[in-house]
C-alpha cells in the first residue's frame, strides 16, 4: 500500500484480529490480511464486509484491493453485521470472508474476524498464526505472490436472503402484537430491526437507532451495566412486553423483561435449549462451563444430550459440527444455530424469544423467573489482577476441597455452589462467575469471599 509498512503482531488474538487504530491496525495491514488470506485459501471468491467503525470502510477497501491482488473475485456487503458476512459465505458459496469489527472494543478500535469457507472461523489454531506470520514477514511480497490475474470486485446486497432465513425460524402468523423496545445503541442492528419489522405484527420504539461510529451514546455494550439504563427505562416508560438491546456488530442482543429487569443471557440459554428440545426431543446442547447446573437441569428435563465445550466462538463452532450439536448458548449472550451454519446470531434469539412469547401466553419474567430462583448467579465480574495465573493457582490450592475442572481457566463445584474463574482472551483481566442452589444468601457470601480472595479492581 505504499510507505513504511507497519504490522503489529499484537493485534493478532486468539480468534481474531483486534488492535487500536492506526497504530495496531491499519490500511497496510488489511491489505496484507486480504492479500494473504486468498493465497492461503486459494480462493476464487470472498465476501467482505464492515461494522460502522469510522475506520471501517478504508480498512475495507484495502482488504478488497489485497484479495483482488490475491486473484480473488471479492463480493463487498458493504456495513453489515458480523452474521450478516458468516450468512453470505455459506449463502453465496464462497471460499471465506472477512469482517472487519472490534465488537464491544472501544471507538478507536477495529480489527477482522475471518472465515473459510461454510463460515468456518479462522482462529490461532486454525491458521490465523500462519496468516500472522506471513503478514509480519519482511519479505511478503515474495511469499504471498500476487495472482496472475487480478479478481473482480462487485457490491452485493445480502439483506433480502438475509431476512428471508431469520424470519425461517419463525410462524410469523403466531405471533402477538408485542411492545417491544429495541435499543442497537448506535451500532449496526438498527436498519436490519426496521426489514424485520416490516413483516412483524409488532410494534416497535426504536431508541439510539442510528448507526454511528462516534458511538454518542457510548460503546454498544449491555454487558456493561451502565448500559442498560436507556432501555430498561424506556421499557417501563412505555409499557413494552420486552426491550432488547444489542451490541455494535449485532452477534449478540440481550433482553430486558416487561418489568425492565435486565435477564442475564444464563438464563436465555436454559430457555432456549427448552425451546428447541420441545421440537426436536433427544437433541444436543452445547454450553459452556462458566454458568451450568440451571442448563444441565433442563436438558436433562427434556431428554437431550449435554455437550460442553469451552467458551469462545472457534471453540464452539468446531465442536457442535464434530457433534451435530442443534442448538449452543455462551452465558455472554452468543447463541449458535446449526441451521445458520453453526455460527452465532444477534437476530435469531429475539425472534425465537417472541415467538415463545407469543405461544406461551406468559411474559418473560414468568418463563425465568423460577430459573432465576432456582439458580441465582453473580453474573460476570471482571477484574483487572496483575497475574492472572497465579490467581487461578492460589485459587485452585484454597478450593482444593471442591471437585476441580481445568476445561475453561479453573471451576470448583461444592454440592450447593460452584465458581468459574477464567482469563480473558483479549483484555488483562479475569472472569469471576458464581451460581447456588436456589441460596441467594449464600450467593452474597461466596461472591464476596471469591472477590477478596482474588484482589484487583473491578474492570
Amino acid at each position: 500500500m505504499g510507505g513504511t509498512i507497519v504490522i503489529s503482531a499484537k493485534a493478532f488474538k486468539a480468534y481474531d484480529i483486534r488492535g487500536i487504530v492506526p497504530e495496531e491496525v491499519n490500511e497496510d495491514l488489511a491489505y496484507r490480511v486480504g492479500r494473504a488470506l486468498a493465497w492461503k485459501l486459494k480462493a476464487k471468491k470472498l465476501v467482505v464486509g464492515h461494522d460502522i467503525r469510522l475506520s471501517g470502510p478504508a480498512l475495507s477497501k484495502a482488504a478488497v484491493a489485497g484479495m483482488q491482488d490475491g486473484g480473488a473475485a471479492v463480493l463487498d456487503l458493504g456495513q453489515c453485521g458480523t452474521e450478516m458476512m458468516y450468512f453470505a459465505t455459506a449463502h453465496l458459496k464462497t471460499d471465506g470472508g472477512m469482517m472487519i469489527t472490534a465488537s464491544h472494543n472501544p471507538k478507536d478500535y477495529n480489527g477482522m474476524k475471518l472465515v473459510r469457507s461454510g463460515a468456518r472461523p479462522i482462529s490461532a489454531d486454525t491458521g490465523l498464526q500462519d496468516l500472522a506470520k506471513l503478514v509480519a514477514a519482511e519479505d511478503f511480497e515474495t511469499r504471498v505472490p500476487k495472482a496472475a490475474e487480478r479478481g473482480t470486485y462487485e457490491m452485493v446486497d445480502i439483506v433480502p436472503s438475509y431476512v428471508e432465513h431469520l424470519l425461517s425460524y419463525i410462524n410469523v402468523k403466531s405471533l402477538l402484537p408485542l411492545k417491544i423496545v429495541a435499543n442497537p445503541g448506535n451500532g449496526g442492528a438498527g436498519p436490519i430491526v426496521k426489514e424485520l419489522a416490516k413483516h412483524l405484527p409488532c410494534q416497535f420504539i426504536l431508541i439510539n437507532d442510528t448507526p454511528d461510529g462516534n458511538f454518542p451514546n457510548g460503546v454498544p455494550n449491555p454487558l456493561l451495566p451502565g448500559n442498560r439504563a436507556a432501555t430498561s427505562e424506556a421499557v417501563k416508560k412505555n409499557g413494552a412486553d420486552l426491550g432488547i438491546a444489542w451490541d455494535g456488530d449485532f452477534d449478540r442482543c440481550f433482553f430486558f423483561d416487561e418489568n425492565g429487569r435486565f435477564i442475564e443471557g444464563y438464563y436465555l440459554v436454559g430457555l432456549f435449549a427448552q425451546y428447541f428440545l420441545q421440537k426436536h426431543p433427544g437433541s444436543k446442547i452445547l454450553y459452556d462451563p462458566r454458568l451450568t447446573w440451571n442448563t444441565e437441569e433442563i436438558i436433562a428435563r427434556y431428554d437431550g444430550q449435554p455437550v460442553r465445550c469451552k467458551s469462545g466462538h472457534a471453540f464452539i463452532k468446531e465442536c457442535m459440527r464434530k457433534q451435530g450439536v442443534l442448538y449452543g448458548g455462551e452465558m455472554s449472550a452468543h447463541h449458535y444455530f446449526r441451521d445458520f451454519s453453526y455460527c452465532d446470531s444477534g437476530m435469531i434469539p429475539w425472534l425465537l424469544l417472541i415467538s415463545l412469547i407469543s405461544t406461551s401466553g406468559m411474559t418473560l419474567s414468568q418463563m425465568v423467573d423460577a430459573r432465576i430462583s432456582e439458580y441465582p448467579c453473580s453474573g460476570e465480574i471482571n477484574l483487572k489482577v496483575a497475574d492472572a495465573d497465579a490467581v487461578l493457582e492460589r485459587l485452585s490450592s484454597h478450593f482444593r476441597s471442591g471437585i476441580q475442572d481445568r476445561m475453561d481457566g479453573l471451576s470448583v463445584v461444592y454440592d450447593e455452589w460452584r465458581f468459574n474463574l477464567r482469563k480473558s482472551n483479549t483484555e488483562p483481566v479475569v472472569r469471576l462467575n458464581v451460581e447456588t442452589r436456589g441460596d441467594k444468601d449464600l450467593l452474597k457470601q461466596k461472591t464476596r469471599e471469591m472477590l477478596e480472595l482474588i484482589g484487583g479492581e473491578q474492570a
